[in-house]
């Protein structure tokens, strides 16, 4: 077995009904989504690349321009890794929990019981609303077991908002 989620899109019949996928299937989010992380990486690394810069203008030890170049070197790498740290972020809908995955390097694998969800939160930064992503974000009484969806398509996103309050509140244990 692969450790590549293997991925399924929700899928619309001619009439329009939406079919749910597979529940062993993988979903993937938005490739759009790379978009956002990649700009939201690149603008951040400027802004910290530029800020570590100072002291090195003001004083002129050539030393410290290694602290710019460094940072600059880090945020660079981390650009080149995100598309495929996007590709492994995914969620699965099995028949008790949601499963969530994300990393590569270090991988997290999260399981959250529909039961145990207090919180179904959809969120849209500016520029995630501008390419049509939101993010969904879900709160349990356990801290760990909090995890947010980054990059889906803002219609998935309200879908599987309402799919998973409704099998929150059919499998309440013990509230």
């Amino acid at each position: 077995m692969t450790d590549e989620p293997q991925t399924q899109s929700v899928t619309e019949t001619a009439a329009g009904a939406r079919l749910e996928p597979d529940p062993g299937a993988w979903i993937r989010v938005s490739p759009k989504y790379l978009v956002v992380d990649l700009v939201t990486t690149i603008v951040w690394g400027a802004i910290v690349t530029a800020a570590s810069a100072i002291p090195w203008i003001l004083s002129g030890v050539v030393g410290l321009a290694a602290i710019p170049a460094g940072l600059g070197l880090i945020f660079l790498l981390v650009a080149v890794f995100t598309p495929r740290r996007v590709r492994a972020i995914g969620y699965r809908l099995r028949e008790d929990d949601l499963l969530f995955r994300t990393g590569i390097l270090f991988q997290r694998f999260v399981a959250v019981p529909y039961g145990r969800m207090q919180l179904v939160d959809i969120n849209r930064g500016p520029l995630a609303r501008a390419v049509g992503l939101s993010e969904l974000k879900l709160v349990t009484a356990a801290a760990a077991t909090n995890i947010t969806i980054p990059g889906l398509p803002e219609a998935d996103a309200e879908g599987l908002r309402d799919r998973l309050v409704d099998l929150a509140e059919t499998r309440r244990a013990g509230l």
